[in-house]
């Protein structure tokens, strides 16, 4: 099956997605709608219990949108990574989220069954410009960008971002991926209305093929678990400035 790249995607500014959660269907309607299409609608695996009722909710988005994210959940619970891996096999999504040591194995399994994904591999910051936490340990961007592509992982994952407290590392990231052939980096946590703008405008010109901010908390109804298409609509106009 024929993958959907990323950097095919329509972006804000050639550059730019955004990846929201979706309950459901509609949901994934309303917010792709909000968001002007240039949204990834995404679950997170640990919202189900069972592996055969994450691939049917991927399969049931998939009706609206060529490409779903799976997420990790759990606050990017590596643990996770073989649900996400199971869904991934049954459904087809498009894209999915994996801790980094897990990303080059998870792609290559689902390359062998035929399902050819965008794969991102999930870092931490370290607190320190240069430097990212890979299990735990200190690794130089550098050598991460360079590890990352020797095992064919094309997307980074930067997560918790927690606003914009490691926006000056999630910058470094971005040019150094840029400039060794990274297709996107993805960030994620205590993004919101509030600071896209700054996060967006900050990484505008380090040459990134595609930036996806992972947005969740901000935009989730809290009684209904649903995205809120208003607070979609109101990230988009932010960055349009």
């Amino acid at each position: 099956m024929r993958k959907v790249d990323l950097k095919t995607l329509k972006k804000i500014d050639n550059f730019l997605l955004f990846n929201f959660l979706a309950k459901d269907q509609e949901n994934a309607k309303e917010i792709i709608e909000a968001g002007e299409g240039y949204i990834v609608p995404g679950i997170v695996s640990s919202d189900f219990e069972r592996i055969e009722d994450g691939i049917q909710k991927v399969k049931e988005l998939k009706e609206v949108t060529p490409i779903v994210s799976i997420g990790l959940g759990d606050n990017g619970n590596p643990a996770n990574w073989d649900k996400v891996l199971e869904i991934a096999a049954g459904s087809n999504p498009g894209h999915i989220n994996q801790p980094f040591e897990k990303s080059s194995y998870s792609r290559g399994y689902l390359n062998a069954k035929g399902l050819d994904q965008a794969v991102n591999g999930l870092v931490v910051p370290s607190g320190k410009v240069g430097y990212v936490k890979v299990s735990g340990m200190e690794i130089k961007v550098e050598d991460l960008v360079d590890l990352a592509l020797s095992m064919g992982i094309n997307s980074i994952k930067f997560m918790p971002l927690k606003g914009t407290t490691h926006l000056e590392e999630l910058v470094y990231l971005c040019k150094v991926a840029a400039k060794k052939g990274i297709t996107a980096i993805e960030p994620a946590g205590g993004i919101s209305a509030d600071n896209i703008a700054d996060i967006v405008g900050a990484v505008r010109d380090t040459g990134i093929p595609v930036f996806m901010p992972h947005v969740f908390g901000s935009t989730i109804d809290k009684e209904t678990g649903r995205t809120i298409p208003e607070e979609v609509a109101k990230i988009i106009a932010k960055v349009r400035g």
